[in-house]
Formats: C-alpha cells, sequence, structure tokens
C-alpha cells in the first residue's frame, strides 16, 4: 500500500475536522490564514462550540488519493482530448504525446497550456491542485458546465479511453501517472543546522503537526480571553442556596437554577418584607392582635363580595337561563293543553291560563279556608260557589274537571318549572346588591390596600348593572344585552386578609427564640435572592463563559501530536530504507545540489519524520542563507525523481515547467536526467522556456532518446490549439526556411490579388522573420553551435568544422541588411518601394542555398582537420 493509501486509511479514524485538514493539506500543502479559521471553526464545533457560518468538515475520501499502484501494471498517457468547459480552450483540441520516449508540450504565457496542465494535475490526482479550472469567460453562463476531458491511454498495451470530469471521482487508472510540481517532495528548512527532507506523503504529518500547533495557540489564547474573574460574587457566598451556588460556579452550572434562585415571587418578596418587619418589631405579640383583627374584618368583607359575585356569576346565570327555557316550555305545554279543555267545554276564552289558574288557586284556598276537610273535588251539586255564594248544581261536575285539569301532566310541569325558576330568579334579581361599604371601612380599607378601596364602590355599581340586565333579559327572553360578569375582588380581600394574617404569624412567631433564628436564616435565604438578582446576568454571563472555556479545553485533546508523531514514525519505517537514501544521494549529484549527503536515519519531531542531510557548513549559517530558491526547487526534482526511481512500475510522469527558478546551468543538468529517464518510460514535459526545450532536444539527440515536440497558442478559435510544429523562435534555420517560404506564397497570392495593404504586412512579415533566420545560422550554421546563446560551456570540439571566408561575412552582411530595411515598416517609413514576390522568392532562395553550401563545407572541413590533425572523432 502507497504511503498516501495509508494516509488515508489513517483518516478514517480521525475526527472529521482533522480529516479535513489532511484532505487539504494533500492539495496545498502549505494553509492559508483562512483554512486555519475554517478548522479552528470545524474543531469547535466538534466541541460543542457553535459555528455562526455553519462549515461542516468534508474529510479526505478515497478519490482524492492515487489507487494503489500495480507494480505489474503500466499505464501510458497517448493524448489528451474533447476539453470542454477548460478555461478558453478550444473543444476540437487534442494533444497527441508519445506513447515512450520524452514528448514536450511547447506554450508561452496565455497560450492555454496550463489548462492541459492542470486538467492533468487533477485527472492524476496530483499534489498541487490549487490553481482552479476556470469555464470559459467568452461564453454566457447559460453555455457554461462542469469541465472534462477525454484521456486516451493504454494500460499494459491496451489502448482505452477513460473521461475525467471535475465533479466526479478521477478514472482509477490515471492515478499511476506521477506529475511533479513543486510541492510533490517538500524540502524543510529547520532552525538548526540540518536540512531534513520528507518523502512525498510522509510530510502531511509533519504540516498536520505545525497546524495542531497553531491551532493550540489559537485556542489556549482564546482561554485567556474568555478567563472569568469570580471575585465580583464574592459578598453572595455564604450559607445559603445562593452562597453555595456561587461556591461551586462552573461551566456546567445550570442556567435556569440560578434564574429560579434570583427571581422573586410577589408573595416571597412580601415574605421578606414582614420577617424584616417582624424581627424588627419590640412587642410582636400586641402588634399580632392588631393585625388578626384586621385581618378578620377583610375575611368577613371578601366572604360578603364573593357570595355576592357568586350570585351573578356566569354559573349561576347559566342556571338561570335553564331553568327559563324548561319554564317557558312547561308553559306552551299547559297552554295548550288549557286550550283543548277550554274548547270541549265551550268555556270563557282563557281559562285554563296564567290568570285563571292564580283565580283557581286562590278559590281552593279560599275552599280549604271554609271547610279544611273537603277539597275543591269532593263539591256537590248541593254546595255554593265560592264566589257568587249559589248553589252549584251542575257547577260540581265542572270543578270536578277542573281540578282533573289543573292535576294533568302538562299542568304539574309547568307548575313544578315555574317554581324552579322563581327559587333561582329571585335570589339573582330580586335581592339587593349590598356589599356593606360605607367611609370608615373604605377609609380603613385604603390605609391597606389604596387601589382595593377605590375599586370596590365601582364593583359594587358593577353588580348592580349586571343584576339589573340579566332581569331584563329574562323578562324579554334576549340575553345578548347582559353585561359581562365584573372583576372578582373577593379573591385580593381574601388575599390581604392571608397576608395580614401571616404578618401575625410572623411576629408571634418573633417572640419565641428558637422561631426568630429560623426566621432569621429565612430572611438570609430571601435576602441572598434578592442580591443575587441584582448580578443575576453577569452570573449568567459568568456561567456562559466557564461553559465555553469548558468546550475550548474540550477542544485540546485533539490537538496532542502524540498520534500523529507515532503514525509518522510507522510509515516512515516502511519508506526510509538505504535504497532511498542512496537513490536521494545520486539524484543530488546529477543535479549537483551543493553536495548533499543523506544518512538514512529516523527521527520524529512533533509528528515530522525527517531523514537528516548534513550540509557542510560553518555551524554560524543556516540551510535558508546557503540554498537559493532555484537549489530548493531542484532537491524537489531530485527528491521526485529518486522516488521514482525506487518505484517498480513503469507508467508515465509528467513535469509541469521544472525548471522555473533555476539557473542555465542546472537547465541543463535538468535536461539531462528527464532525458535520461525517458530511456526508460514515457516522460511530459509542459514547459514556456525554448532555451530548456532545446537542451531536451540536444540531449534526446546526444543520447538517442525519440523526443516528439508540439506547441499550443492561442489562436482566433480558442487557446489551447495545438500544431506539431514549434513557434519561430524554436525552429532552425532550415525549418526557418521553410516557413518564410509559406508566408511568401500569402504574399504573391495578395500581391496577384491587388491586395495591397495584405500584400504589405506579409511581405514585411516575411523580411522580419528572414532577418532572424539569418541571425539563426550565424550561431547554428556558420558558428555550428560552439556558442549557444543562454549556455555556459563553448562546445571547442565542433571547432573543427567551423570556417568563416569573407564571402560568408559579404554574404551575411547583405542579407541581414537588405532585411533590415524592409523589417518593421521601414520601407515605408523610409520610402522605400517593397519588393515584388519574385524578388522576395530569390531573397528566400539565397539564404536557403547559404546555409546549404556552409553545412556541406562544414561537414567537408570537420572531416579534413580531423583527419589531417589526427583527432578522433
Amino acid at each position: 500500500m502507497s504511503i498516501l493509501q495509508e494516509v488515508f486509511k489513517w483518516t478514517t479514524t480521525l475526527p472529521p475536522w482533522q480529516s479535513d485538514a489532511v484532505a487539504r493539506l494533500l492539495t496545498k500543502v502549505d494553509l492559508d490564514q483562512n483554512d486555519d479559521a475554517d478548522l479552528l471553526a470545524l474543531l469547535y464545533s466538534a466541541n460543542g462550540i457553535p459555528d455562526p457560518q455553519g462549515r461542516t468538515a468534508k474529510p479526505l475520501s478515497q478519490d482524492q488519493v492515487p489507487v494503489a499502484a500495480d507494480p505489474e501494471s503500466a499505464v501510458l498517457l497517448l493524448a489528451m482530448k474533447q476539453l470542454h468547459h477548460v478555461n478558453a480552450i478550444a473543444s476540437d483540441q487534442s494533444v497527441a504525446v508519445a506513447p515512450t520516449g520524452l514528448t514536450v508540450i511547447y506554450g508561452d504565457n496565455g497560450s492555454g497550456k496550463s489548462g492541459y496542465s492542470r486538467v492533468l494535475k487533477r485527472a492524476c490526482r496530483a499534489r498541487d491542485q490549487s490553481e482552479p479550472i476556470h469555464p470559459n469567460a467568452n461564453l454566457p453562463v447559460s453555455q457554461g458546465g462542469v469541465a472534462q476531458a477525454t484521456f486516451e491511454i493504454s494500460v499494459n498495451g491496451v489502448d482505452q479511453e477513460v473521461v475525467w470530469r471535475l465533479d466526479a471521482a478521477p478514472p482509477a487508472e490515471l492515478s499511476s501517472i506521477a506529475v511533479f510540481d513543486a510541492r510533490c517532495a517538500k524540502a524543510y528548512l529547520e532552525q538548526e543546522n540540518d536540512f531534513s527532507y520528507v518523502p512525498y506523503g510522509l510530510d502531511v504529518f509533519g504540516s498536520l503537526a505545525r497546524l495542531s500547533q497553531r491551532l493550540k495557540l489559537k485556542v489556549d489564547q482564546q482561554v485567556l480571553t474568555s478567563a472569568v474573574d469570580l471575585s465580583a460574587f464574592a459578598h453572595l457566598r455564604g450559607e445559603t442556596a445562593v452562597g453555595r451556588q456561587i461556591a461551586t460556579l462552573t461551566g456546567k452550572s445550570k442556567p435556569e437554577m440560578i434564574e429560579a434562585l434570583a427571581s422573586l415571587s410577589a408573595e416571597e418578596l412580601a415574605r421578606r418584607a414582614d420577617l424584616g418587619a417582624s424581627l424588627k418589631e419590640n412587642n410582636p405579640r400586641e402588634k399580632a392582635q392588631a393585625l388578626r383583627i384586621r385581618a378578620r374584618r377583610w375575611a368577613t368583607l371578601a366572604i360578603n363580595v364573593a357570595e355576592q359575585e357568586a350570585r351573578l356569576s356566569d354559573a349561576a346565570l347559566a342556571v338561570v337561563r335553564q331553568a327559563a327555557d324548561e319554564y317557558r316550555t312547561a308553559k306552551a305545554a299547559a297552554e295548550l293543553a288549557a286550550k283543548l279543555h277550554s274548547e270541549g267545554e265551550k268555556l270563557l276564552p282563557g281559562t285554563g291560563g296564567e290568570a285563571w289558574r292564580e283565580l283557581y288557586e286562590a278559590a281552593k284556598r279560599f275552599a280549604a279556608q271554609v271547610d279544611s276537610d273537603k277539597a275543591i273535588g269532593d263539591l256537590t251539586p248541593e254546595d255554593a260557589c265560592l264566589l257568587c255564594q249559589q248553589p252549584l248544581q251542575e257547577g260540581a261536575a265542572r270543578m270536578h274537571r277542573f281540578e282533573a285539569f289543573v292535576q294533568a301532566e302538562a299542568e304539574k310541569l309547568h307548575a313544578a318549572k315555574k317554581g324552579a325558576l322563581g327559587a333561582v330568579y329571585v335570589p339573582m334579581t330580586k335581592q339587593a346588591i349590598a356589599l356593606g361599604l360605607d367611609e370608615a371601612l373604605l377609609l380603613a380599607l385604603r390605609s391597606e390596600d389604596e387601589e382595593l378601596a377605590d375599586g370596590l364602590p365601582i364593583h359594587e355599581a358593577a353588580l348592580l348593572a349586571r343584576q339589573q340586565s340579566i332581569r331584563k333579559a329574562a323578562e324579554s327572553n334576549d340575553w345578548s344585552g347582559v353585561l359581562s360578569a365584573a372583576a372578582i375582588f373577593s379573591q385580593r380581600l381574601s388575599q390581604l386578609s392571608a397576608q395580614l394574617d401571616l404578618s401575625a404569624k410572623a411576629l408571634e412567631e418573633a417572640s419565641d427564640e428558637a422561631a426568630r433564628k429560623a426566621m432569621q436564616a429565612e430572611l438570609g435565604e430571601l435576602d441572598a435572592r434578592v442580591q443575587l438578582g441584582l448580578v443575576k446576568d453577569a452570573v449568567l454571563s459568568a456561567v456562559a463563559k466557564l461553559a465555553y472555556i469548558t468546550k475550548l479545553k474540550a477542544c485540546l485533546p485533539a490537538l496532542r501530536t502524540n498520534g500523529i508523531s507515532t503514525k509518522a514514525s510507522e510509515l516512515a519505517e516502511q519508506v526510509v530504507s538505504r535504497e532511498l537514501a542512496d537513490a536521494l544521494n545520486r539524484e543530488f549529484a546529477a543535479l549537483r545540489v551543493h553536495a548533499l549527503r543523506v544518512s538514512a536515519q529516523s527521527r520524529s519531531e512533533r509528528g515530522k519524520p525527517l531523514h537528516r542531510l548534513r550540509l557542510e557548513l560553518p555551524q554560524s549559517r543556516t540551510p535558508s542563507e546557503i540554498l537559493s530558491e532555484g537549489e530548493q526547487r531542484a532537491i524537489a526534482i531530485a527528491s521526485f525523481m529518486a522516488e521514482i526511481s525506487l518505484n517498480a512500475q513503469t507508467s508515465g510522469i509528467v513535469f509541469d515547467d521544472p525548471v522555473c527558478s533555476l539557473d542555465h546551468r542546472r537547465r541543463e543538468l535538468v535536461a539531462k536526467r528527464l532525458v535520461e529517464e525517458a530511456a526508460k518510460r514515457q516522460v511530459i514535459v509542459f514547459t514556456h522556456d525554448l532555451y530548456f526545450l532545446k537542451l531536451l532536444a540536444d540531449d534526446g539527440k546526444r543520447l538517442g532518446v525519440s523526443v516528439q515536440t508540439q506547441s499550443v497558442s492561442g489562436q482566433q478559435q480558442g487557446f489551447g490549439v495545438t500544431s506539431a510544429d514549434l513557434p519561430f523562435e524554436g525552429k532552425t534555420s532550415s525549418q526557418r526556411v521553410g516557413f518564410v517560404k509559406t508566408i511568401q506564397v500569402l504574399a504573391a497570392k495578395a500581391y496577384g490579388l491587388n491586395d495591397q495593404e495584405n500584400y504589405q504586412i506579409q511581405t514585411v512579415r516575411a523580411y522580419t522573420l528572414l532577418r532572424l533566420a539569418w541571425e539563426r545560422s550565424v550561431e547554428e550554421v556558420l558558428l555550428r553551435n560552439v556558442v549557444i546563446r543562454f549556455r555556459k560551456s563553448v562546445d571547442t570540439q565542433r571547432l573543427a568544422g567551423v570556417t568563416v571566408s569573407d564571402e560568408d561575412y559579404a554574404r551575411v552582411n547583405e542579407g541581414m541588411t537588405k532585411c533590415s530595411n524592409y523589417a518593421h515598416d521601414r520601407a515605408e517609413i523610409a520610402g522605400i518601394a517593397l519588393p515584388d514576390p519574385d524578388e522576395l522568392l530569390a531573397d528566400i532562395l539565397s539564404f536557403e542555398s547559404f546555409i546549404k553550401e556552409v553545412n556541406a563545407r562544414s561537414l567537408t572541413t570537420e572531416s579534413a582537420r580531423r583527419k589531417g590533425a589526427g583527432v578522433v572523432a
């Protein structure tokens, strides 16, 4: 299993925030302040401290690390094509890659080269993925989409295509292709006089340990900043519930308990006042007796008021309404029965009605007075009528029928309901409302409760008004006009009476020593609670801060580096070997990095496993004072190559601008090393350095390694347009001849169409480039590359073929002069007529003839000189 796979496996045991940190370190190496802020917020959230921004951890996933390498598998890149929504790269372009040897992709800054390299880094799961891939800014947002590309690859000789998308896991096959950038092998300069190298992947542990140290400092600082001074609450301590709560105040103290202690009800406040007054009273028993008398007075008044309120309450009203409804129903039934009775007897109208029933009942009572033993039902025809005093005769039978009618069920029910209504209605509406209020009583009550004294007369009037409204409603059977029930004043009077009784009790207890001590303790508790209420907000704030500090301290165990160091040492044992040390020494020597030597010693310091690279330098100087940026880049390349050399897999490797910050001499060394590696495996190089490209081509020719070159540039259809040809600056003299000929064809076409403007543009361009070709021929052809610009060395062996005649001088001078006259619009400025296409072609052919003649002569001269001087080629 590779180091990165081991790292991923380890992260599955970490808290999500820490796994997120590893994921960031694998793509950024050096975290910035924003990363630290994010990870600190995630650490806080994991320990119960909310994040206002709601950030969530994004742990390292399997898709972010290369798959475990198969030593038997070889993955080669054959082409990148069909790039969509990648910067402004034209989607119809394809970058072809040779399956063996060296492929160099050249592009100036702004050509689109970086778009290809960024896609490669992400698709191959390279270490450096910090550079973003943007959509094409030239397209409307509606036409945007997810960046993607198609890769033609060969896996163990079998060609296939895989598709990469920015929003999906990269194809597993591509992770076998290693990509170099400045962050692949991180070199650390210590404060001590040592240079420490960490193999690719293991440096995550050191970075994570340093992150933990930074976060620990922030947490520690936050703990100090949030410190709570509890001395402000010292006056609350003591043998009370409040005192004990304050003495044990921690982050786990319950705010609701403090709220409850600090909040006193009206009864508790009154009790506190009574206790204070009672404990100060000189003759408590006498005052208690007076309070009892006042309490009984208000209790009696409360009972009276309560009776009046109950008589007119909503519940009592409901009973009256129900009785009235039942009475009316019974009355209607009785009247119907009376009607039927009167119609059958042909009696006077109204017989059986309410007035008749009253008359009948009066007659019954009179009859009972006349003869208590004879009821109306017992009258005979000979008995006298109770009203006219004449014999009843046939009226006796009618009286018997009247009695039967009255005794009938409907009439009996009517009578019962009328009685029931009267039983509830009369007390409610007929009895007077009298609370017994007089001036003396109200004056005394005002001394107790002024608001209550002012409200009682109003309350009495409200009760009377409600009684009247009920009476009207009952008479009209329209209850909508009944006034609402008045407020309940009896309860307030009862509370006043009860409070006076409690005060009396407190005074009575104050005269008893044991009870007095209990009262003093109770008063102390209440006083402490009142004092707590004055500083309640400050106490709750202190509890919140203590809870915050508790949560902060809970973060600290996760920031210990012991576990990081242990895992780092465990993995270091797997990858640190004498073979790695020897490989590093070989690569450092090849790139001549200050004669660094590596000893295969392992140590772990704050989570960082180190190989010691000791510099033979004075102890007073540090590596940072010795190693330049270019040397550090060379160390990174050497480290990458050392680790690659120990990998049994032979998949392709990619270098993205490997010689930035390198001087010309070290560029030559890097070029040679990459070409040597290209003899063993596929090597792909992206560069914007033409000199480096030439070095690669020369070394490839010298070592017999095929070098395929192509260029990318910005064209009308977009950026990243590929070409098998290099730009003009990268062409040889012979290649430049062919390029200038193509421009001459364009000039001739414009000339034939009488397009003077275009003809002038093409002709001036042709002479400008032809002038550059003459310059290049001096270095390459005439002087046989003995001296090359930027190259420090002089190839004296090539002097054998160099001869410069007067004719050579004349031809070069003549060609340069003529080209200078027509280049850069000088012809127009000086008023010189431009040559026609035939003359331009003749000048091109003259230059071509010159380089052919000189090349042939140089070969002959070199052969003769070597034979004559006995030089061995």
